[in-house]
């Protein structure tokens, strides 16, 4: 039995993306240590939408292996509303409307501020044909997902880690009883507030933490 993650225009979209950002991704020198550590410190200093405009032309897309389970996940939960954090070029949002649509029910709702990657991601959603299931939210994410409405089933981070707290904050209160939160590059350090927010049971949650792409991990939250 074939799924529509691999095979048909959703695939064929998954591997686009993936092979061009692993074509960027070869083509960029590698930085040193030093050169790292500044830019990150620059990043810091920044806005959310100007750290969104330095970065309009980066993939940044989740691993093959996170969004294979991603896909299991909602296959799994069957949730009616699905609510992603960070649409970037869309390769994680692809995964999750793959299986909205193998499960005949539900609807995403991803937020992000870049207008270029916008605008990318709905040329590719629309490609995928998967439009219909899928509203881009443009602007910041804790005022874009503030209307939407719940209950809300799976909700997946992977914008700025240092509003990872803020946005689950602003969903909190519209998540139905078991639903998932995964958080990706939770082994930054900047997602550290979110992992002593998720992990302290006082708030909530009982959370797990898997590896991910090379030294880094997703964590993955069951809001109790």
């Amino acid at each position: 039995m074939t799924s529509t993650l691999t095979v048909g225009p959703v695939a064929d979209a998954i591997a686009r993306l993936y092979h061009d950002a692993q074509r960027q991704s070869a083509a960029a020198p590698r930085a040193d240590a030093e050169v790292r550590r500044r830019r990150r410190a620059e990043e810091s200093a920044m806005s959310a939408q100007e750290r969104a405009d330095a970065s309009a032309e980066r993939y940044m897309p989740v691993s093959p292996d996170t969004g294979r389970l991603l896909y299991a996940l909602v296959r799994a939960a069957r949730p009616a509303v699905v609510v992603e954090f960070g649409t970037s070029y869309g390769i994680s949002t692809l995964h999750l409307a793959a299986a909205v649509r193998d499960n005949g029910i539900g609807h995403i709702y991803t937020s992000e501020l870049s207008v270029t990657k916008i605008a990318a991601a709905r040329a590719t959603f629309v490609e995928a044909g998967v439009a219909d299931l899928v509203t881009v939210l443009a602007g910041d994410a804790c005022e874009t997902l503030a209307g939407v409405s719940g209950p809300v089933g799976l909700v997946l981070l992977d914008g700025w880690k240092d509003l990872y707290v803020p946005v689950l904050q602003v969903l909190q209160d519209k998540l139905a009883p078991g639903a998932t939160v995964v958080a990706d590059n939770a082994s930054k350090a900047d997602a550290r507030p979110y992992l002593d927010h998720v992990r302290d049971g006082a708030n909530g949650y009982v959370s797990v933490n898997f590896p991910a792409k090379h030294d880094d991990s997703i964590e993955i939250s069951c809001r109790v």
